[in-house]
């Protein structure tokens, strides 16, 4: 025996994020006919193991976003994306210190909006898979919760972003990202259930 330590196995730190995602998605029932073709397509990544919760896994990676809701569902949250210049639902990549979806979201929408006391709904309100460029070609297999702002909340602007809004549902801004339309009446539905929480 040399003495070389062993190489950690690539994903290794995903290993309760890729538990919490593979359960999450069994046993989730999609809100429209392609969130359900989402969450296959997905399941079908996550055999890859760990490292598909990883951006170093160039077929593609799952990541996690939020549409932010202010506590009567008047409004809705979205951010003017800097390299999209597009206004786009908060969310990004997971991180080793993930431990579920639902708080890969939440982390995501509270470092985006500057928002103390979010709270998520840990049951998605939809998957949706889009090219993307992460360092060359890939794909975000993008799982999205529904995020809960405390009342009165006020908006910082991150360095991810060229500005932030509250928007009515019904009349969201231009340019829209292809997709985020479609999370509103889901993430509204979640108002009627309260189940929002922070995540350990």
């Amino acid at each position: 025996m040399s003495g070389a330590l062993p190489v950690e196995p690539a994903g290794s730190a995903y290993l309760d994020l890729h538990a919490d995602a593979v359960a999450l998605l069994t046993g989730w029932e999609p809100t429209s006919p392609s969130a359900a073709v989402g969450r296959d397509r997905t399941l079908g990544l996550l055999t890859a193991g760990p490292s598909a919760l990883g951006r170093a896994h160039r077929v593609g990676h799952v990541t996690a976003s939020a549409l932010v809701l202010d506590p009567t569902g008047s409004r809705v949250l979205l951010c003017l994306h800097g390299k999209l210049r597009r206004w786009v639902q908060l969310g990004g990549h997971c991180e080793p210190g993930d431990r579920t979806l639902a708080g890969a979201a939440l982390r995501e929408a509270t470092e985006e909006s500057g928002i103390d006391g979010l709270r998520v709904d840990p049951v998605p309100i939809d998957v949706d898979i889009h090219p993307v460029r992460c360092g060359g070609e890939s794909a975000h297999y993008d799982v999205r919760f529904a995020v809960l702002a405390p009342p009165g909340a006020v908006e910082r602007v991150s360095a991810e972003s060229e500005a932030l809004g509250w928007f009515p549902p019904d009349r969201l801004p231009r340019p829209l990202a292809n997709a985020t339309a479609q999370l509103v009446a889901p993430a509204l539905a979640t108002l009627t259930r309260a189940t929002f929480h922070r995540p350990r």
